[in-house]
């Protein structure tokens, strides 16, 4: 490559200027239309990992693909960028490359990244880059659940890495659906909706029974929320009407949007019988609404 490399920050990841960026992207274009794989030595990886920082999206866009067909060679440069680039749009452009790589190496830098990189971007794509490993990021997802210094955000972030890996870990999730802990099963719940629809899978859907009667409130509403989603009134609507009678309001909330999602006119004696018994304005105002759009 014809380019040379500006001065080096703290992350030792040499910077290129706007005429070193101009050439090198041109070389890489050059490259991909023919389908050459670009060179995969130190060097050249950091300088297309230095053109992640150009303020020009089309360009970072090219130094990303080049890095993505360079793939697991680019690891550990991509990921020492994200650990340490003082350049946020270097790291979350880092994060998002490692996306197309997907590869099960920098699952321990992506988990590091998502609970202590101060950017919400930089968080967000290093959990997309982890759900698109799949199956072996579920662990590392799953315990951001139960960490202690997992901000609700991060624990929001995680749950739909989760749920984005979905039926690509049948197994992983049915075992995470019955952990002792109530915030891994409220998760894995809610990630259960793909293996039920498109894998027929009769024991993922007997946890989602299970979840109905589950200690912890937050598990029922997402298990009544799930039910919603599966599209079969005639097998849940029978399940969710004893929700509408709940002790936490959430998951009467949950039911009765359920219901609705679902069309289930035959629900409506019950949701008429709950709104008259409801003291929780907010919950009036759902059982209400399901009722208004069940009665058109």
């Amino acid at each position: 490559m014809s380019a040379e490399l500006s001065a080096t920050p703290a992350s030792g990841i040499q910077q290129l200027s706007v005429e070193e960026a101009n050439i090198l992207a041109a070389e890489l274009r050059s490259q991909l239309r023919q389908g050459l794989v670009p060179s995969s030595d130190t060097p050249a990886i950091e300088r297309m990992v230095a053109g992640l920082g150009d303020t020009r999206g089309l360009m970072r866009l090219t130094f990303a693909e080049s890095l993505g067909a360079v793939g697991a060679a680019a690891v550990p440069t991509l990921c020492r960028a994200l650990q340490s680039h003082d350049n946020v749009t270097v790291r979350r452009a880092a994060a998002k490359t490692l996306t197309l790589i997907a590869d099960p190496a920098a699952l321990p830098v992506l988990l590091e990244t998502l609970l202590s990189d101060s950017d919400p971007v930089v968080q967000g794509s290093a959990v997309g880059a982890m759900a698109a490993v799949g199956e072996q990021a579920l662990n590392p997802l799953l315990s951001v659940l139960v960490h202690p210094k997992a901000s609700a955000m991060q624990q929001g972030l995680a749950s739909w890495g989760i749920a984005f890996i979905g039926a690509k870990a049948p197994e992983a999730l049915r075992q995470a659906a019955s952990s002792p802990d109530a915030r891994i099963r409220a998760a894995a719940i809610a990630a259960l909706g793909e293996q039920i629809q498109s894998l027929g899978d009769d024991e993922a859907r007997q946890l989602l029974l299970t979840a109905l009667d589950d200690l912890d409130s937050e598990v029922r509403a997402e298990a009544a929320t799930l039910m919603g989603k599966l599209q079969e009134p005639e097998w849940a609507c029978p399940r969710l009407l004893p929700l509408l009678t709940d002790s936490e309001e959430q998951v009467r909330k949950n039911a009765a949007l359920s219901l609705m999602k679902l069309g289930a006119r035959d629900a409506l004696p019950d949701l008429k019988a709950s709104v008259e018994q409801e003291v929780q304005p907010g919950v009036r105002l759902v059982l209400e609404l399901a009722i208004s759009q069940l009665s058109k």
